[in-house]
C-alpha cells in the first residue's frame, strides 16, 4: 500500500512537471492590442555590472498588466538583455508575445 502510493505520488509529481512545462511553452495569443509602453524612471544603479531590465505589459488571461522595469545582475560577462514585446500577426488577427532573453 506504502509503495503504491510512494508510485502515485511520484508519478503526479512528474506529470504535473511536464503540464507546467508544456504550458510555459505555449504561445500567448491576443486579439486586443497592447497599451502604450509606459515610460519608467530609472533608478541608481546598484552595481557597475547591473543591467536596466525595462517594464513591459504582460497579459493576465483578462487584461494587460505592467510589469515594472528593475536592476538585474547579467548571466555572464557581455550579454546583452534582448526586451520582450508583442508583435502582431495579421493571418490571426492578433498579437503574440516574445519573451525577453540574454544574447
Amino acid at each position: 500500500m506504502r509503495n503504491r502510493l510512494m508510485t502515485h505520488l511520484i508519478a503526479g509529481g512528474l506529470l504535473a512537471g511536464w503540464l507546467s512545462v508544456s504550458a510555459s511553452a505555449a504561445a500567448i495569443f491576443v486579439r486586443v492590442a497592447p497599451p502604450r509602453t509606459i515610460v519608467e524612471r530609472v533608478t541608481v544603479r546598484p552595481g557597475p555590472s547591473y543591467v536596466w531590465i525595462g517594464g513591459y505589459y504582460r497579459w493576465s488571461g483578462q487584461a494587460y498588466v505592467w510589469v515594472p522595469g528593475r536592476w538585474t545582475y547579467p548571466p555572464r560577462p557581455a550579454a546583452v538583455w534582448i526586451p520582450p514585446r508583442w508583435t502582431y500577426v495579421p493571418a490571426r488577427g492578433g498579437y503574440v508575445f516574445v519573451a525577453g532573453f540574454w544574447r
